[in-house]
């Protein structure tokens, strides 16, 4: 009896607690609910199926780890996705994490007026739709190219360039672009975070012995905007992870000799035109488990950083 009664408490104990703070579940049930339905369920969904072969229009039949062997295997364009990926990751996902820093803390630097003005002129580039109209005419494959007739110009070139359907030039192109445009959610969270430091800690820190703007940026504000470092951090990792706009806008899809081929644009390519969803999923996972780890990484760091 005593052993059969545990549970039961521990279980009415729960009810209670659940009950008692009935308010703030009440608050967050929407939001678990969304969260479940087109987050969690996707995951788990896209775990199984990954295991599967799947074409959407017959049933899903198992094959185990299949997907993953020919994609490590077999799948050489997969291969080149995974080097072009860990290059735009790490440069587009260092470098415009720290672009965003700066920017984000020299524009805190000014007045609240000019701030306003930066920010959406830094903001503005990542939800503009003519962005890569932008790009396309400055780096048109043509004479008439801005780059191009300033090269010729310069006589720095013979012919003109056609940056986006050389091999060569597809992938720093697409980072080029991808830097420019890196001032997305990540950039507006550091900036709330600059903002929402305590003034006074920079008079405590003066009385303390820091003497310049680099060493309150460094003993003041990272430590103060630790949560927000690291929100912006994961939004930077989602969004390097799961760009494919700039690279399927500029170079086509695919483009020419997949120097452009990201993982993301691969698993499109087999999930919307191959309809090998199962394949596509197994890609998927991969990505998420990628990022997850990275994720941990960095996190990992900026707490270390941040403590």
């Amino acid at each position: 009896m005593k052993t059969g009664s545990k549970p039961k408490t521990r279980l009415s104990d729960i009810g209670r607690e659940i009950w008692k703070k009935r308010a703030a579940y009440a608050m967050i049930t929407p939001y678990m609910i969304i969260f479940l339905a087109f987050t969690a369920l996707p995951v788990v969904v896209s775990m199984v199926l990954s295991l599967t072969q799947y074409d959407v229009l017959q049933a899903p039949v198992f094959v185990g780890l299949r997907n993953y062997t020919n994609l490590f295997v077999n799948d050489e364009v997969f291969a080149i996705a995974i080097r072009n990926t860990i290059i735009f990751a790490l440069i587009t996902g260092v470098v415009g994490y720290s672009l965003s820093f700066f920017v984000a803390w020299a524009i805190n630097e000014l007045g609240k007026g000019m701030r306003a003005v930066l920010t959406f002129v830094f903001y503005a580039p990542t939800i503009s739709g003519t962005v890569y109209t932008i790009w396309s005419i400055i780096f048109s494959g043509d004479m008439y190219g801005y780059a191009n007739s300033l090269l010729l110009r310069l006589n720095l070139i013979s012919s003109p360039i056609d940056w986006f359907t050389t091999d060569a030039y597809i992938l720093p192109m697409i980072i080029i672009v991808q830097l420019w445009m890196s001032m997305g959610a990540g950039f507006l969270t550091l900036r709330a975070g600059m903002s929402s430091v305590d003034t006074q800690l920079y008079e405590a820190g003066a009385i303390d012995g820091v003497k310049n703007r680099m060493q309150e940026l460094w003993y003041i504000t990272i430590p103060q905007m630790a949560p927000h470092m690291m929100t912006a951090a994961v939004l930077q990792i989602t969004a390097m992870f799961g760009n494919t706009q700039v690279s399927i806008h500029l170079a086509g899809f695919p483009s020419t000799n997949y120097a452009g081929h990201l993982m993301m644009t691969h698993m499109m390519d087999y999930s919307n035109f191959r309809l090998e969803r199962g394949y596509a999923c197994a890609i998927a996972v991969l990505m998420f488990l990628f990022m997850v780890g990275i994720n941990q990484l960095v996190l990992k760091f900026l707490r270390k950083v941040g403590g």
